[in-house]
């Protein structure tokens, strides 16, 4: 997407890789709304730490950070004994596959780029499909999102009003976005449409990275408080729900996404809203068969009990809100079961969630699996 830093407009997307260098270059995403920054990460470590911190997030942009974190690694790999290289490829792999646990796309995308690289017979050869094939796992990314909004154009009528939960615009991809894309294309179409985006406690990925992305777009939107989705929905003021998700598992239905998903899938159902989740193919779990085996990754409790935001003097600085003897719990994510979705958006069409695993003889001899 076009990003406008003081007068300038620039197209940026949100993962991208520097060959001269090696280094995986990434929208510093814990700055936004106030500053926008390019980083470098110089090593597959400090990559991996990029995804865990939460420099980089959402997950196709993790994927595809993951991908190129993976072909960094192994570039930077020195000598052609193959067996000492198959130990390098497995450290650098169960680094970038800790990093965050609950989003299946970067074992997707680090397991296509691994399939790739057995093509190759030699080291030199190996690292060049490495970088090929996380290059093109990104490049496909775009497009899928692409198609998303295609696919899920009509579901945007003139004078929706739209709810989101967290990002999942172009910053959780990297460009375009899922939940984003239908709302860009009915933009491209000239349809006018409202978006209420939920601040998505604790981190506020709504207020702050939705809510300047459809800024930074010229699209009409609020933020709300998380809470105020009933209020509105009680009162005929939201028309559909759009999320995106971090798996989904293609057995069952199952949808993983940030915290409150669930929530608002509840909320939806109650008031006879549709309710949709948006989705590339690298999100799909092929072989979980629970939602109760998905790891929920649990974060740090100071998330919860303060806040970040900008001081005087323009200083990102950090803000305790809560009792200051009081713990919290912080699961970063929920599992929203399939009979609360009305439909899958992803780059084949809609599907519903249980139609999800028919997908799989379409994509025989695919990349993706």
């Amino acid at each position: 997407m076009n990003v406008t830093v003081g007068n300038r407009a620039r197209h940026y997307r949100t993962v991208d890789f520097d060959v001269r260098h090696n280094t995986v270059r990434l929208i510093e995403q814990r700055l936004l709304p106030h500053r926008f920054k390019v980083v470098a990460t110089p090593d597959y470590r400090a990559t991996a730490a990029a995804i865990r911190d939460m420099v980089v997030r959402g997950a196709g942009a993790i994927g595809a950070t993951a991908a190129f974190g993976l072909a960094q690694g192994v570039r930077a790999f020195r000598g052609a004994n193959l067996d000492r290289f198959e130990v390098r490829v497995a450290t650098v792999y169960a680094t970038l596959k800790a990093a965050r646990p609950t989003a299946v796309d970067p074992v997707n995308a680090m397991d296509q780029v691994r399939r790739r690289m057995t093509q190759g017979g030699t080291v030199a050869e190996q690292q060049d499909l490495a970088l090929a094939a996380a290059q093109a796992f990104a490049d496909t990314n775009v497009q899928e999102c692409e198609a998303i909004g295609r696919h899920g154009l009509d579901l945007i009528p003139e004078g929706a009003r739209v709810l989101t939960h967290c990002n999942a615009g172009w910053l959780a991809f990297v460009d375009v976005g899922s939940a984003t894309a239908p709302l860009y294309a009915a933009q491209a179409a000239g349809r006018t449409f409202h978006v209420y985006c939920d601040e998505t406690r604790p981190r506020c990925q709504g207020a702050s990275l939705t809510a300047w992305e459809l800024a930074q777009q010229g699209i009409s939107h609020q933020v709300i408080a998380d809470n105020a989705a009933g209020h509105l929905m009680q009162r005929g003021e939201i028309d559909l729900v759009i999320v995106g998700s971090d798996r989904i598992l293609a057995r069952t239905g199952e949808v993983a996404n940030k915290i409150g998903t669930y929530t608002k899938a509840v909320l939806a159902r109650r008031h006879r809203l549709p309710f949709y989740v948006a989705i590339p193919l690298s999100t799909i779990d092929w072989e979980m068969g629970s939602g109760r085996a998905i790891p929920i990754e649990e974060r740090a409790e100071e998330e919860v009990l303060g806040a970040w935001g900008l001081a005087a003097g323009n200083k990102r600085t950090w803000v305790r809100v809560a009792n200051p003897t009081s713990g919290a719990r912080n699961p970063a994510f929920d599992v929203t079961p399939p009979e609360l979705i009305t439909g899958i958006i992803t780059p084949l069409g809609v599907f519903r969630p249980r139609q999800l695993g028919r997908l799989r003889r379409r994509l025989e001899g695919s990349e993706i699996r």
